[in-house]
């Protein structure tokens, strides 16, 4: 069965940093579609990185140019590099495979991870 297992969250104060790592089993990489969401309390989840098959990578625009997105496909492995996190970051971050995309918009996934939380304090 697939299983995705996320790590690296933790508290950082506004400004800070943090790397998740995802580790994926019971599947290959090739020819899927892999990301990241997140989702608040009381906020709907938010696609925040996905790359597609092509290799083209989406990102949220509330983190574009603070997040990068990348994969060690040898190893099935997925990170998100997290820069200047504000407290609007403090979330619950999923990895997910088979990412549904829809006109460059990153929408939904067939595989979720149970999360890793992300707090920013100001």
């Amino acid at each position: 069965q697939v299983q995705l297992v996320e790590s690296g969250g933790g508290s950082v104060q506004s400004g800070g940093s943090l790397r998740l790592s995802c580790v994926a089993s019971g599947y290959s990489f090739s020819g899927r579609r892999l990301g990241w969401f997140r989702q608040a309390p009381g906020k709907e989840r938010e696609g925040v990185a996905a790359i597609a098959r092509d290799g083209t990578i989406i990102y949220a625009d509330s983190v574009k140019g603070r997040f990068t997105f990348s994969q060690d496909i040898t190893r099935n492995t997925l990170y998100l590099a997290m820069n200047r996190l504000t407290p609007e970051d403090t979330a619950m971050y999923y990895c997910a495979a088979d990412i549904l995309l829809w006109s460059g918009t990153i929408k939904t996934a067939g595989y979720w991870g149970r999360g890793t939380q992300v707090t920013v304090s100001s």
